[in-house]
Protein backbone atom coordinates (compact mmCIF):
# COMPACT_ATOMS: atom_id res chain seq x y z
CA UNK A 1 0.00 0.00 0.00
CA UNK A 2 1.32 3.41 -0.93
CA UNK A 3 1.81 5.78 2.02
CA UNK A 4 0.89 9.33 0.95
CA UNK A 5 3.23 12.20 1.71
CA UNK A 6 2.11 15.06 3.94
CA UNK A 7 1.77 17.41 0.96
CA UNK A 8 -0.60 14.92 -0.68
CA UNK A 9 -2.90 15.14 2.34
CA UNK A 10 -2.56 18.90 2.91
CA UNK A 11 -2.15 20.11 -0.65
CA UNK A 12 0.04 23.20 -0.96
CA UNK A 13 -1.32 26.40 -2.49
CA UNK A 14 -0.87 30.13 -2.02
CA UNK A 15 -2.97 30.17 1.15
CA UNK A 16 -1.33 27.18 2.83
CA UNK A 17 2.12 28.54 1.97
CA UNK A 18 1.21 31.90 3.54
CA UNK A 19 0.06 30.10 6.67
CA UNK A 20 3.28 28.08 6.70
CA UNK A 21 5.30 31.31 6.64
CA UNK A 22 3.21 32.69 9.51
CA UNK A 23 3.80 29.51 11.48
CA UNK A 24 7.56 29.86 10.99
CA UNK A 25 7.43 33.48 12.17
CA UNK A 26 5.35 32.53 15.22
CA UNK A 27 7.76 29.74 16.08
CA UNK A 28 10.65 32.21 15.98
CA UNK A 29 8.68 34.59 18.21
CA UNK A 30 7.06 32.36 20.87
CA UNK A 31 8.84 29.01 20.54
CA UNK A 32 6.65 25.90 20.45
CA UNK A 33 3.57 26.89 18.39
CA UNK A 34 1.52 24.05 19.87
CA UNK A 35 1.65 24.45 23.68
CA UNK A 36 0.12 21.85 25.98
CA UNK A 37 -2.47 23.95 27.81
CA UNK A 38 -4.01 27.34 28.53
CA UNK A 39 -5.54 28.19 31.91
CA UNK A 40 -8.82 30.09 31.65
CA UNK A 41 -10.21 32.33 34.39
CA UNK A 42 -13.38 31.60 36.34
CA UNK A 43 -15.05 34.92 37.12
CA UNK A 44 -18.35 33.42 35.90
CA UNK A 45 -18.21 30.81 38.66
CA UNK A 46 -17.00 28.13 36.26
CA UNK A 47 -14.25 27.91 33.67
CA UNK A 48 -14.66 31.01 31.52
CA UNK A 49 -15.56 29.81 28.07
CA UNK A 50 -16.70 32.50 25.69
CA UNK A 51 -20.26 31.19 26.05
CA UNK A 52 -20.20 31.16 29.86
CA UNK A 53 -18.85 34.73 29.94
CA UNK A 54 -21.58 35.93 27.56
CA UNK A 55 -24.20 34.22 29.74
CA UNK A 56 -22.72 35.41 33.08
CA UNK A 57 -25.46 37.56 34.63
CA UNK A 58 -23.40 40.75 35.36
CA UNK A 59 -22.01 40.67 31.81
CA UNK A 60 -25.34 39.79 30.18
CA UNK A 61 -27.06 42.66 32.04
CA UNK A 62 -24.53 45.19 30.77
CA UNK A 63 -24.86 43.86 27.22
CA UNK A 64 -28.65 44.01 27.45
CA UNK A 65 -28.55 47.60 28.76
CA UNK A 66 -26.18 48.88 26.06
CA UNK A 67 -28.18 46.97 23.44
CA UNK A 68 -31.36 48.81 24.42
CA UNK A 69 -29.52 52.13 24.19
CA UNK A 70 -27.96 51.36 20.80
CA UNK A 71 -31.34 50.29 19.43
CA UNK A 72 -32.66 53.82 19.97
CA UNK A 73 -29.76 55.53 18.21
CA UNK A 74 -29.71 56.80 14.65
CA UNK A 75 -27.34 55.31 12.10
CA UNK A 76 -23.68 56.14 12.89
CA UNK A 77 -24.74 57.66 16.24
CA UNK A 78 -22.72 56.49 19.24
CA UNK A 79 -23.84 55.79 22.83
CA UNK A 80 -23.42 58.61 25.35
CA UNK A 81 -19.79 58.40 26.63
CA UNK A 82 -20.84 58.93 30.24
CA UNK A 83 -23.40 56.11 30.13
CA UNK A 84 -20.96 53.82 28.38
CA UNK A 85 -18.26 54.76 30.88
CA UNK A 86 -20.43 53.71 33.83
CA UNK A 87 -21.18 50.38 32.18
CA UNK A 88 -17.48 49.86 31.50
CA UNK A 89 -16.76 50.49 35.18
CA UNK A 90 -19.03 47.55 36.01
CA UNK A 91 -17.16 45.33 33.58
CA UNK A 92 -13.77 46.53 34.83
CA UNK A 93 -14.78 45.66 38.39
CA UNK A 94 -15.17 42.00 37.39
CA UNK A 95 -11.39 41.76 37.06
CA UNK A 96 -9.16 40.27 34.40
CA UNK A 97 -10.51 37.45 32.26
CA UNK A 98 -8.60 34.72 30.44
CA UNK A 99 -10.39 33.14 27.50
CA UNK A 100 -9.36 31.07 24.49
CA UNK A 101 -10.91 30.29 21.14
CA UNK A 102 -10.64 30.05 17.38
CA UNK A 103 -10.38 33.17 15.20
CA UNK A 104 -13.90 33.26 13.77
CA UNK A 105 -13.12 35.97 11.24
CA UNK A 106 -10.02 37.10 9.37
CA UNK A 107 -7.98 39.40 11.66
CA UNK A 108 -8.31 43.15 11.03
CA UNK A 109 -5.44 45.57 11.63
CA UNK A 110 -6.28 49.28 11.69
CA UNK A 111 -3.14 51.32 12.28
CA UNK A 112 -2.00 50.68 15.83
CA UNK A 113 -5.04 48.63 16.81
CA UNK A 114 -6.45 45.30 15.71
CA UNK A 115 -9.77 43.47 16.12
CA UNK A 116 -10.94 39.90 15.67
CA UNK A 117 -13.72 37.68 16.97
CA UNK A 118 -12.95 34.49 18.89
CA UNK A 119 -15.36 31.55 18.92
CA UNK A 120 -15.71 28.60 21.29
CA UNK A 121 -17.84 26.80 18.70
CA UNK A 122 -21.06 28.22 20.16
CA UNK A 123 -20.78 31.99 20.57
CA UNK A 124 -18.27 34.72 19.81
CA UNK A 125 -16.45 37.51 21.61
CA UNK A 126 -14.43 40.32 20.07
CA UNK A 127 -10.86 40.98 21.22
CA UNK A 128 -9.14 44.35 20.84
CA UNK A 129 -5.36 44.46 20.58
CA UNK A 130 -3.51 47.79 20.88
CA UNK A 131 0.06 47.93 19.69
CA UNK A 132 1.44 49.57 22.84
CA UNK A 133 -0.59 47.53 25.36
CA UNK A 134 -0.46 43.84 24.41
CA UNK A 135 2.46 41.51 25.04
CA UNK A 136 2.96 38.00 23.74
CA UNK A 137 3.67 35.02 25.98
CA UNK A 138 6.56 32.68 25.27
CA UNK A 139 5.30 29.13 24.92
CA UNK A 140 8.71 27.81 25.93
CA UNK A 141 9.16 29.75 29.19
CA UNK A 142 5.72 31.15 29.98
CA UNK A 143 7.29 34.58 30.38
CA UNK A 144 6.10 37.83 28.82
CA UNK A 145 8.02 38.90 25.72
CA UNK A 146 9.29 42.47 25.51
CA UNK A 147 8.33 45.35 23.26
CA UNK A 148 5.33 45.27 20.96
CA UNK A 149 5.38 41.46 20.87
CA UNK A 150 1.61 41.08 21.20
CA UNK A 151 0.96 43.16 18.11
CA UNK A 152 3.71 41.32 16.26
CA UNK A 153 2.08 38.00 17.16
CA UNK A 154 -1.28 39.24 15.99
CA UNK A 155 0.21 40.15 12.63
CA UNK A 156 1.01 36.48 11.99
CA UNK A 157 -2.47 35.16 12.84
CA UNK A 158 -4.75 33.56 10.27
CA UNK A 159 -8.46 32.92 10.19
CA UNK A 160 -9.03 29.69 12.16
CA UNK A 161 -6.01 29.90 14.47
CA UNK A 162 -6.43 29.36 18.21
CA UNK A 163 -5.23 31.95 20.73
CA UNK A 164 -5.63 32.60 24.43
CA UNK A 165 -5.90 36.15 25.75
CA UNK A 166 -5.92 37.93 29.08
CA UNK A 167 -7.47 41.35 29.63
CA UNK A 168 -10.50 43.26 30.83
CA UNK A 169 -13.99 43.37 29.38
CA UNK A 170 -15.23 46.66 27.95
CA UNK A 171 -17.75 48.11 25.53
CA UNK A 172 -16.50 49.61 22.27
CA UNK A 173 -17.81 52.89 20.85
CA UNK A 174 -20.42 50.86 18.94
CA UNK A 175 -21.50 49.12 22.15
CA UNK A 176 -19.98 45.73 21.38
CA UNK A 177 -18.68 43.63 24.26
CA UNK A 178 -14.95 43.06 23.81
CA UNK A 179 -11.75 42.21 25.67
CA UNK A 180 -8.95 44.77 25.80
CA UNK A 181 -6.03 42.42 25.44
CA UNK A 182 -3.05 42.77 27.75
CA UNK A 183 -1.51 39.34 27.10
CA UNK A 184 -1.89 37.05 24.10
CA UNK A 185 -0.69 33.48 23.74
CA UNK A 186 -0.57 31.53 20.50
CA UNK A 187 -2.15 28.06 20.87
CA UNK A 188 -2.55 26.38 17.48
CA UNK A 189 -2.25 27.13 13.75
CA UNK A 190 -4.90 26.37 11.15
CA UNK A 191 -2.87 25.31 8.12
CA UNK A 192 -5.79 25.39 5.65
CA UNK A 193 -8.47 28.03 4.94
CA UNK A 194 -11.74 27.99 6.85
CA UNK A 195 -15.15 27.25 5.26
CA UNK A 196 -17.36 30.01 3.85
CA UNK A 197 -18.44 32.02 6.89
CA UNK A 198 -21.66 33.16 5.22
CA UNK A 199 -23.18 29.88 4.12
CA UNK A 200 -21.11 27.06 5.62
CA UNK A 201 -20.68 23.90 3.53
CA UNK A 202 -23.49 23.34 1.03
CA UNK A 203 -22.50 19.88 -0.25
CA UNK A 204 -24.07 17.24 2.06
CA UNK A 205 -21.45 14.63 1.14
CA UNK A 206 -18.63 16.96 2.16
CA UNK A 207 -20.43 17.78 5.41
CA UNK A 208 -20.69 14.11 6.30
CA UNK A 209 -17.24 13.06 5.10
CA UNK A 210 -15.43 15.93 6.84
CA UNK A 211 -17.64 16.44 9.88
CA UNK A 212 -14.93 18.40 11.67
CA UNK A 213 -14.98 20.97 8.85
CA UNK A 214 -18.78 20.98 8.90
CA UNK A 215 -18.76 21.75 12.63
CA UNK A 216 -16.26 24.56 12.12
CA UNK A 217 -18.28 25.92 9.20
CA UNK A 218 -21.56 25.87 11.10
CA UNK A 219 -19.98 27.65 14.07
CA UNK A 220 -18.66 30.41 11.79
CA UNK A 221 -21.77 30.53 9.59
CA UNK A 222 -23.69 33.80 9.59
CA UNK A 223 -26.77 32.69 7.63
CA UNK A 224 -28.51 29.35 8.12
CA UNK A 225 -31.99 27.84 8.26
CA UNK A 226 -32.99 25.54 11.09
CA UNK A 227 -30.46 24.06 13.50
CA UNK A 228 -26.72 24.31 12.92
CA UNK A 229 -24.75 21.08 12.79
CA UNK A 230 -23.56 21.57 16.35
CA UNK A 231 -27.11 22.26 17.55
CA UNK A 232 -28.30 19.02 15.93
CA UNK A 233 -25.79 17.00 17.91
CA UNK A 234 -26.35 18.95 21.11
CA UNK A 235 -30.05 18.15 20.78
CA UNK A 236 -29.18 14.50 20.13
CA UNK A 237 -27.29 14.48 23.42
CA UNK A 238 -30.31 15.98 25.22
CA UNK A 239 -32.65 13.36 23.75
CA UNK A 240 -30.42 10.47 24.81
CA UNK A 241 -29.92 11.95 28.29
CA UNK A 242 -33.67 12.39 28.68
CA UNK A 243 -34.39 8.76 27.71
CA UNK A 244 -31.69 7.45 30.01
CA UNK A 245 -32.89 9.62 32.90
CA UNK A 246 -36.50 8.51 32.40
CA UNK A 247 -35.59 4.82 32.58
CA UNK A 248 -33.29 5.22 35.55
CA UNK A 249 -35.94 7.20 37.44
CA UNK A 250 -38.30 4.28 36.74
CA UNK A 251 -35.91 1.76 38.27
CA UNK A 252 -34.23 0.39 35.14
CA UNK A 253 -30.62 -0.76 35.35
CA UNK A 254 -28.25 0.04 32.50
CA UNK A 255 -26.19 -2.95 31.37
CA UNK A 256 -23.61 -3.74 28.73
CA UNK A 257 -23.84 -6.89 26.64
CA UNK A 258 -21.34 -8.27 24.10
CA UNK A 259 -20.81 -6.43 20.85
CA UNK A 260 -18.86 -9.35 19.41
CA UNK A 261 -20.91 -12.52 19.58
CA UNK A 262 -20.46 -16.15 18.46
CA UNK A 263 -23.90 -16.05 16.81
CA UNK A 264 -25.70 -13.25 14.99
CA UNK A 265 -29.02 -13.43 16.84
CA UNK A 266 -31.76 -11.14 18.13
CA UNK A 267 -32.99 -9.77 14.80
CA UNK A 268 -33.45 -10.62 11.15
CA UNK A 269 -30.42 -9.01 9.52
CA UNK A 270 -27.16 -9.71 7.69
CA UNK A 271 -24.20 -9.48 10.10
CA UNK A 272 -20.59 -8.35 9.85
CA UNK A 273 -18.19 -11.23 10.46
CA UNK A 274 -14.65 -11.28 11.85
CA UNK A 275 -12.29 -13.86 13.34
CA UNK A 276 -10.80 -14.14 16.81
CA UNK A 277 -7.24 -15.42 16.47
CA UNK A 278 -6.68 -16.46 20.09
CA UNK A 279 -9.93 -18.41 20.37
CA UNK A 280 -9.83 -19.60 16.74
CA UNK A 281 -13.52 -18.86 16.25
CA UNK A 282 -15.58 -16.61 13.96
CA UNK A 283 -17.34 -13.73 15.70
CA UNK A 284 -20.11 -11.41 14.56
CA UNK A 285 -20.68 -7.75 15.27
CA UNK A 286 -23.99 -7.81 17.05
CA UNK A 287 -27.15 -7.09 15.14
CA UNK A 288 -29.22 -6.70 18.34
CA UNK A 289 -28.68 -7.15 22.10
CA UNK A 290 -32.13 -8.64 22.65
CA UNK A 291 -31.32 -12.23 23.57
CA UNK A 292 -28.58 -11.20 26.00
CA UNK A 293 -30.90 -8.74 27.74
CA UNK A 294 -33.53 -11.46 28.12
CA UNK A 295 -30.89 -13.81 29.55
CA UNK A 296 -30.48 -11.17 32.27
CA UNK A 297 -34.21 -11.32 32.97
CA UNK A 298 -33.83 -15.06 33.42
CA UNK A 299 -31.07 -14.27 35.91
CA UNK A 300 -33.32 -11.99 37.99
CA UNK A 301 -33.03 -8.49 36.55
CA UNK A 302 -36.62 -7.24 36.27
CA UNK A 303 -35.91 -3.94 34.50
CA UNK A 304 -32.88 -3.63 32.21
CA UNK A 305 -31.85 -1.40 29.35
CA UNK A 306 -28.94 -0.95 27.01
CA UNK A 307 -28.10 2.09 24.92
CA UNK A 308 -25.47 1.10 22.41
CA UNK A 309 -24.49 0.32 18.83
CA UNK A 310 -25.81 -2.34 16.50
CA UNK A 311 -24.20 -3.35 13.21
CA UNK A 312 -25.94 -4.68 10.12
CA UNK A 313 -24.23 -5.45 6.84
CA UNK A 314 -26.99 -4.02 4.71
CA UNK A 315 -27.72 -1.13 2.38
CA UNK A 316 -27.31 2.57 3.11
CA UNK A 317 -30.16 5.01 2.52
CA UNK A 318 -31.95 7.89 4.23
CA UNK A 319 -32.98 5.74 7.23
CA UNK A 320 -30.33 2.99 7.25
CA UNK A 321 -26.68 3.10 8.28
CA UNK A 322 -24.54 -0.01 8.89
CA UNK A 323 -23.73 1.22 12.41
CA UNK A 324 -26.58 2.73 14.39
CA UNK A 325 -27.71 3.45 17.94
CA UNK A 326 -30.52 1.51 19.59
CA UNK A 327 -32.17 1.81 22.97
CA UNK A 328 -33.53 -1.56 24.08
CA UNK A 329 -35.24 -2.19 27.41
CA UNK A 330 -37.25 -4.97 29.03
CA UNK A 331 -39.66 -5.04 31.94
CA UNK A 332 -40.82 -8.13 33.79
CA UNK A 333 -44.55 -8.74 34.39
CA UNK A 334 -45.53 -6.23 31.68
CA UNK A 335 -47.30 -6.95 28.39
CA UNK A 336 -47.32 -5.22 25.04
CA UNK A 337 -50.00 -2.73 26.13
CA UNK A 338 -47.98 -1.58 29.11
CA UNK A 339 -44.89 -1.21 26.93
CA UNK A 340 -46.79 1.00 24.48
CA UNK A 341 -47.94 3.16 27.40
CA UNK A 342 -44.36 3.45 28.67
CA UNK A 343 -42.95 4.22 25.22
CA UNK A 344 -45.54 6.94 24.64
CA UNK A 345 -44.90 8.58 28.01
CA UNK A 346 -41.10 8.48 27.61
CA UNK A 347 -41.16 9.92 24.10
CA UNK A 348 -43.51 12.73 25.12
CA UNK A 349 -41.13 13.70 27.90
CA UNK A 350 -38.08 13.49 25.65
CA UNK A 351 -39.74 15.56 22.90
CA UNK A 352 -40.80 18.22 25.40
CA UNK A 353 -37.35 18.43 27.02
CA UNK A 354 -35.52 18.54 23.68
CA UNK A 355 -37.75 20.99 21.80
CA UNK A 356 -39.88 22.74 24.43
CA UNK A 357 -43.11 21.63 22.74
CA UNK A 358 -45.11 18.49 21.95
CA UNK A 359 -45.66 19.76 18.41
CA UNK A 360 -42.79 19.68 15.93
CA UNK A 361 -42.33 20.26 12.21
CA UNK A 362 -40.84 17.46 10.14
CA UNK A 363 -40.46 17.50 6.36
CA UNK A 364 -43.18 20.13 6.01
CA UNK A 365 -45.67 18.31 8.27
CA UNK A 366 -46.75 19.30 11.76
CA UNK A 367 -46.45 16.27 14.06
CA UNK A 368 -48.35 16.26 17.35
CA UNK A 369 -47.02 14.03 20.12
CA UNK A 370 -50.00 14.77 22.35
CA UNK A 371 -51.70 11.49 21.35
CA UNK A 372 -50.61 8.18 19.81
CA UNK A 373 -53.06 6.15 17.74
CA UNK A 374 -53.20 2.34 18.09
CA UNK A 375 -54.20 0.68 14.82
CA UNK A 376 -54.29 -3.03 13.88
CA UNK A 377 -52.26 -3.74 10.76
CA UNK A 378 -55.18 -5.26 8.88
CA UNK A 379 -57.42 -2.26 9.66
CA UNK A 380 -54.73 0.09 8.40
CA UNK A 381 -54.46 -1.82 5.12
CA UNK A 382 -58.25 -1.99 4.57
CA UNK A 383 -58.25 1.78 4.21
CA UNK A 384 -56.58 1.19 0.84
CA UNK A 385 -57.06 -2.51 -0.06
CA UNK A 386 -60.24 -4.70 0.10
CA UNK A 387 -60.15 -6.99 3.13
CA UNK A 388 -60.71 -10.06 0.96
CA UNK A 389 -57.35 -9.47 -0.75
CA UNK A 390 -55.38 -9.46 2.52
CA UNK A 391 -53.69 -12.63 3.76
CA UNK A 392 -51.08 -13.38 6.42
CA UNK A 393 -48.60 -13.97 3.61
CA UNK A 394 -49.09 -10.62 1.83
CA UNK A 395 -50.11 -8.44 4.77
CA UNK A 396 -46.68 -6.95 5.44
CA UNK A 397 -46.02 -6.30 1.75
CA UNK A 398 -49.38 -4.55 1.37
CA UNK A 399 -48.73 -2.52 4.51
CA UNK A 400 -45.33 -1.37 3.25
CA UNK A 401 -46.74 -0.60 -0.19
CA UNK A 402 -49.92 1.29 0.72
CA UNK A 403 -49.78 2.39 4.36
CA UNK A 404 -46.36 2.93 5.89
CA UNK A 405 -45.34 6.24 4.35
CA UNK A 406 -48.79 7.72 5.08
CA UNK A 407 -48.45 7.29 8.86
CA UNK A 408 -47.38 10.85 9.63
CA UNK A 409 -48.73 11.20 13.17
CA UNK A 410 -47.51 8.91 16.01
CA UNK A 411 -49.17 5.54 15.38
CA UNK A 412 -48.68 2.15 17.01
CA UNK A 413 -49.36 -0.52 14.39
CA UNK A 414 -50.44 -3.64 16.30
CA UNK A 415 -51.55 -7.22 15.61
CA UNK A 416 -48.70 -8.40 13.39
CA UNK A 417 -48.78 -11.90 11.87
CA UNK A 418 -47.07 -14.34 14.26
CA UNK A 419 -45.19 -15.87 11.33
CA UNK A 420 -42.96 -12.79 11.00
CA UNK A 421 -42.49 -12.27 14.75
CA UNK A 422 -40.36 -15.20 15.93
CA UNK A 423 -39.53 -13.71 19.35
CA UNK A 424 -43.03 -12.48 20.23
CA UNK A 425 -45.84 -14.14 22.16
CA UNK A 426 -49.05 -14.92 20.34
CA UNK A 427 -52.23 -13.08 21.20
CA UNK A 428 -54.47 -15.02 23.64
CA UNK A 429 -57.49 -14.05 21.51
CA UNK A 430 -55.98 -15.04 18.15
CA UNK A 431 -53.02 -17.47 18.06
CA UNK A 432 -52.15 -16.36 14.50
CA UNK A 433 -51.51 -12.79 15.69
CA UNK A 434 -48.41 -11.67 17.60
CA UNK A 435 -48.61 -9.35 20.60
CA UNK A 436 -46.33 -6.94 18.80
CA UNK A 437 -46.30 -3.29 17.78
CA UNK A 438 -44.20 -0.96 15.67
CA UNK A 439 -44.29 2.79 16.18
CA UNK A 440 -44.50 4.85 13.00
CA UNK A 441 -43.99 8.62 12.88
CA UNK A 442 -43.36 10.65 9.77
CA UNK A 443 -43.92 7.60 7.58
CA UNK A 444 -40.99 5.66 9.12
CA UNK A 445 -40.74 2.93 11.76
CA UNK A 446 -39.15 4.37 14.90
CA UNK A 447 -39.62 1.56 17.44
CA UNK A 448 -40.52 -2.13 17.66
CA UNK A 449 -41.79 -3.98 20.72
CA UNK A 450 -43.74 -7.00 21.90
CA UNK A 451 -44.73 -9.33 24.69
CA UNK A 452 -41.68 -11.56 24.96
CA UNK A 453 -41.99 -15.25 24.16
CA UNK A 454 -40.77 -17.16 27.23
CA UNK A 455 -41.82 -20.75 26.43
CA UNK A 456 -38.50 -22.50 25.59
CA UNK A 457 -40.12 -25.26 23.48
CA UNK A 458 -42.20 -22.82 21.43
CA UNK A 459 -39.16 -20.59 20.99
CA UNK A 460 -37.20 -23.61 19.77
CA UNK A 461 -39.93 -24.41 17.24
CA UNK A 462 -39.96 -20.80 16.02
CA UNK A 463 -36.19 -20.90 15.53
CA UNK A 464 -36.51 -24.14 13.55
CA UNK A 465 -39.09 -22.48 11.29
CA UNK A 466 -36.69 -19.59 10.77
CA UNK A 467 -33.86 -22.00 9.96
CA UNK A 468 -36.01 -23.57 7.25
CA UNK A 469 -36.60 -20.16 5.72
CA UNK A 470 -32.87 -19.54 5.86
CA UNK A 471 -32.21 -22.80 4.03
CA UNK A 472 -34.72 -21.67 1.41
CA UNK A 473 -32.63 -18.61 0.66
CA UNK A 474 -33.63 -15.99 3.25
CA UNK A 475 -30.19 -14.80 4.43
CA UNK A 476 -31.76 -12.59 7.11
CA UNK A 477 -33.83 -15.31 8.79
CA UNK A 478 -32.81 -16.05 12.37
CA UNK A 479 -30.60 -18.95 13.40
CA UNK A 480 -30.99 -21.31 16.32
CA UNK A 481 -29.39 -20.06 19.53
CA UNK A 482 -29.04 -23.14 21.70
CA UNK A 483 -27.79 -21.24 24.74
CA UNK A 484 -30.78 -18.90 24.64
CA UNK A 485 -33.13 -21.91 24.62
CA UNK A 486 -31.15 -23.29 27.56
CA UNK A 487 -31.54 -19.97 29.38
CA UNK A 488 -35.30 -19.88 28.81
CA UNK A 489 -35.54 -23.40 30.21
CA UNK A 490 -34.55 -21.98 33.61
CA UNK A 491 -37.67 -19.84 33.49
CA UNK A 492 -38.21 -16.22 32.42
CA UNK A 493 -41.05 -14.15 33.87
CA UNK A 494 -43.73 -12.65 31.62
CA UNK A 495 -42.16 -9.55 30.12
CA UNK A 496 -42.38 -6.92 27.42
CA UNK A 497 -39.53 -5.32 25.53
CA UNK A 498 -38.85 -2.63 22.98
CA UNK A 499 -36.12 -1.41 20.66
CA UNK A 500 -36.11 2.29 19.77
CA UNK A 501 -34.06 3.61 16.86
CA UNK A 502 -32.36 6.55 18.54
CA UNK A 503 -31.01 7.95 15.28
CA UNK A 504 -34.49 7.96 13.73
CA UNK A 505 -35.96 9.72 16.76
CA UNK A 506 -33.21 12.34 16.55
CA UNK A 507 -33.99 12.81 12.84
CA UNK A 508 -37.56 13.67 13.80
CA UNK A 509 -36.70 16.10 16.55
CA UNK A 510 -34.05 17.95 14.53
CA UNK A 511 -35.94 17.93 11.21
CA UNK A 512 -33.14 16.08 9.42
CA UNK A 513 -33.99 13.99 6.39
CA UNK A 514 -31.04 11.58 6.37
CA UNK A 515 -29.80 9.37 9.17
CA UNK A 516 -26.26 10.36 8.16
CA UNK A 517 -27.01 13.93 9.26
CA UNK A 518 -27.62 12.83 12.87
CA UNK A 519 -24.57 10.53 13.06
CA UNK A 520 -21.33 12.40 13.63
CA UNK A 521 -19.20 10.17 11.42
CA UNK A 522 -21.43 8.12 9.10
CA UNK A 523 -19.99 5.47 6.81
CA UNK A 524 -19.12 6.78 3.36
CA UNK A 525 -17.75 5.33 0.15
CA UNK A 526 -13.98 5.86 -0.20
CA UNK A 527 -12.97 9.03 -1.98
CA UNK A 528 -12.39 8.47 -5.68
CA UNK A 529 -8.66 9.23 -5.62
CA UNK A 530 -8.18 6.75 -2.76
CA UNK A 531 -10.05 4.06 -4.67
CA UNK A 532 -7.93 4.68 -7.76
CA UNK A 533 -4.73 4.38 -5.76
CA UNK A 534 -5.89 1.11 -4.23
CA UNK A 535 -6.72 -0.28 -7.67
CA UNK A 536 -3.28 0.70 -8.95
CA UNK A 537 -1.69 -1.16 -6.06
Amino acid sequence: MKIPEYKEIVEPNDQTEAREHNLEALTALVGNPYPNKFDRSNISGEEDTISSLNEFAPVAEVVKEIGAIVAQLAERERPDPEVKGKLNEKLEALGAVRVAGRLATPPRVMGKAAFVHLSDGITRLQIYVRKQDAVAISNDTGEELKGESGFELFGHLDHGDFVGVEGHLFLTNTGELSIRVEKIQFLSKAMVPMPDKMHGIADPELRRRYRYVDLIGSSLQVEHEGLTTREVFERRSKIISSMRRYLEDDGYIEVETPMLTPKATGAAAEPFETYHNALSIPLFARIAPELYLKRLMVGGFEKVYELNRNFRNEGIDAIHNPEFTMLEFYCAYMDVGGMMDLCEEMLKKSVLEATGSLTIEYEGNEIDFESFERLPMRDAITRFVPDAEITDENMVDLFEQFVEEKLTQPTFIIDYPKSISPLSKASPENPAIAERFELFIGGVERANGFSELNDPKEQYDRFIDQMKERESGDAEAMILDEDYIRALSYGMPPAAGIGIGVDRIVMLLTNQHSIRDVILFPHMRPEKNTVAEDEEE
